[in-house]
This record gives structure tokens, C-alpha cells and sequence, in this order.
């Protein structure tokens, strides 16, 4: 299936039918924004390159021991949004389920739990989770 970025975001994804693709949707996976196609549409592709390098460089230089991207994915929200208990019982989550964000899980060495990354043009989020994203701690979150 295509897709505005070129990516395989519609074939790797189990919900493609709701929404009908990237392409159909205009880039609005089921209702939502995907940074991709937001950024390529308004910017062009280069942005989007861009953008990304510069997400990879912001998240490495957060001195979060082990934590070290090499690479950023678009992932589903829903996929991501983990919830978050504080020390208060409250639970929250930071994600819209809709949307599509740029990620990924880093898997320190000699380490049972997890880093997750997830970011746009408006925040970094870190967390360390377990498997499964079981026991989500959140580690980070930063405007950008």
C-alpha cells in the first residue's frame, strides 16, 4: 500500500481497514495527525529527514544512561500510549491513540526493562517499561 512518506506504516499496521491507508486518510489515521505525512505534505521530505536527525540528536543528548537511538520509527499512538501511575494512584496517559509519532524501544544490555522513546515536533517522551510495556515508569517528558 502507499503511503505519503514511503514507508510500510499501512502494512505493518493491524487497524489499516478502519482507516482505509495513508493515502485515503490524506495522512489522518483514523482521525488522527501523523508527523510524517503532516511534515512531508506542509514541508516536503527533506523536512521530514531533517526533523528526524534532529530528534535522534536531541534524544542522545539527554545523558539517560544507556539510552542511545540510532534510528526513529512512526509508531501507532495506541500502540505507545502507555498509562502512567503516580505516587498519588492518579493514572495518566500523554498520547492521542490517533496519531502517529516517531519511536522506539532501546534495550540496554545486561537489563530486564526497556526504554521507550517517543517524540514529535512538540515533546520528547521517555520511559522504561517492562515486558510488553508492563510497569511503565516515566522517565522524561520534555517540550521541545
Amino acid at each position: 500500500m502507499q503511503t505519503i512518506c514511503g514507508g510500510d506504516c499501512c502494512g505493518n499496521c493491524a487497524r489499516v481497514q478502519e482507516c482505509g491507508g495513508c493515502i485515503s486518510c490524506g495522512g489522518h489515521p483514523l482521525g488522527g495527525n501523523c508527523i510524517a505525512a503532516e511534515t512531508i505534505k506542509t514541508e516536503g521530505m527533506e523536512a521530514f529527514l531533517k526533523l528526524k536527525e534532529e530528534l535522534i540528536h536531541e534524544i542522545n543528548t539527554l545523558k539517560i544512561p544507556e539510552l542511545s537511538v540510532e534510528n526513529l520509527n512512526l509508531l501507532n499512538g495506541f500502540f505507545v500510549n502507555l498509562e502512567y501511575q503516580f505516587a498519588n494512584g492518579s493514572k495518566v496517559k500523554f498520547l492521542n491513540d490517533k496519531d502517529i509519532y516517531f519511536g522506539n524501544q532501546i534495550e540496554p544490555k545486561n537489563r530486564e526493562r526497556c526504554y521507550g522513546v517517543v517524540a514529535d515536533r512538540k515533546f520528547i517522551l521517555v520511559c522504561e517499561y517492562g515486558c510488553n510495556g508492563s510497569d511503565p515508569e516515566l522517565l522524561l517528558y520534555k517540550r521541545r
